[in-house]
């Protein structure tokens, strides 16, 4: 039944990340469905058949600028036409939730997190906006619009006929910023990438992989490894990575540059993946997880949805590096079965998010058709 929809998948934007694999997953299912986004690099083009749309706001300048346009984003969103449709999916942790359809059209929204930079980031945004030698600017510019933007966003957010979250995290942030329920469908992660097809490799040290800025907490990793002599690989690079470097001592291993095998290869052989930040879900874990390894993580956010304590992980209490160090040594204490970790990651497989929302849309059209 679903086949024959009419479908059109919306995109705050298409530059790599967990966001983006939700969009591709959406693709697969709907091969022929237009992707309409603010902008796109040449390879999500690509790897999306084309089907992205793009309107003024992917061309030059404003591609050039599209961190400082919040505000042109919710107005391209709101008016694109798609009224003709019988199904749209807007994925988004931004603006492309606040398009509008027609009283036939059936709008799910997979909701990401609600706008970081206008509810529960802001202070951080504020602190750092990640701009560089423009952040004064930047943050002149957020003062000054969060109030009406976050007015729109909170109507934008109402607009949805349903509202998927990535976690429980989420869903409870979706409730308090939107008031609104949400059904919780953990995102699509390519665990096959990551599981050992044959043996078992030696483990040795810790991990962690991230986009180095602060809000990932990756400082916390590097300063409890760097106190109890601990081997950490850091994998990634951003805008924190001189001032981790300053931190390290001489046990920190820094990879700002890894392919996808060496990546699995480093988890494989890692003996536990560490995860200090608050995040709204997390896919590197996972991907960890795939390949047997166990989490030690901030006890709060998305972790909560795939950290079993003492069967694929463990949690520390307080988001700082005595906390984490303590959990680093009760770690070392356990016996690992690397085999309930991986099934467990197996959980978030793309056939399962696939099954998930397939699922809901038949709920969605059932309703509406009686």
């Amino acid at each position: 039944m679903t086949k024959k929809l009419k479908v059109a998948i919306v995109h705050d934007w298409l530059t790599g990340g967990g966001a983006e694999k939700v969009v591709l997953a959406l693709h697969q299912m709907f091969p022929d469905a237009p992707i309409y986004t603010s902008y796109s690099t040449p390879e999500w083009r690509t790897r999306l058949d084309d089907k992205v749309v793009t309107g003024y706001l992917g061309k030059a300048p404003f591609s050039k600028i599209k961190k400082f346009i919040p505000m042109l984003r919710a107005s391209w969103f709101s008016n694109l036409d798609l009224f003709e449709y019988d199904l749209v999916i807007s994925s988004s942790g931004a603006e492309a939730k606040g398009l509008k359809t027609g009283p036939k059209t059936i709008h799910i929204n997979y909701c990401h997190a609600p706008t970081h930079y206008y509810w529960s980031r802001y202070d951080e945004y504020i602190t750092n906006p990640g701009f560089g030698k423009f952040d004064p600017f930047a943050r002149i510019g957020l003062k000054a619009l969060v109030g009406p933007m976050r007015r729109w966003d909170y109507k934008a957010a109402k607009r949805p006929d349903y509202i998927v979250a990535n976690s429980n995290y989420t869903k409870s942030q979706i409730k308090k910023y939107y008031d609104r329920d949400a059904t919780v469908i953990n995102p699509p992660v390519d665990v096959d990438k990551f599981i050992q097809k044959s043996g078992s490799l030696e483990r040795k040290g810790f991990v962690i992989a991230a986009r180095q800025t602060p809000y990932k907490r990756v400082d916390l990793a590097v300063t409890a490894c760097s106190n109890l002599g601990l081997p950490l690989r850091v994998i990634g690079n951003g805008p924190d990575h001189a001032r981790l470097v300053s931190l390290a001592g001489p046990t920190i291993e820094f990879l700002t540059n890894v392919s996808d095998a060496d990546l699995a290869k480093y988890f494989q052989t890692a003996e536990a993946f560490i995860f200090p930040g608050l995040d709204d879900f997390g896919i590197a874990p996972v991907e960890a997880m795939a390949a047997g390894t166990p989490v030690i993580a901030y006890n709060a956010g998305g972790a909560l949805d795939y950290v079993e304590e003492f069967k694929t992980g463990v949690f520390f209490n307080e988001q700082n590096a005595d906390s984490l160090e303590l959990a680093l040594k009760k770690f070392k204490k356990i016996k690992w079965d690397h085999k309930a970790v991986v099934n467990k990651a197996v959980q978030f497989k793309p056939e399962v998010f696939k099954v998930d929302i397939r699922e809901l849309i038949d709920k969605a059209l059932a309703k509406q058709n009686n």
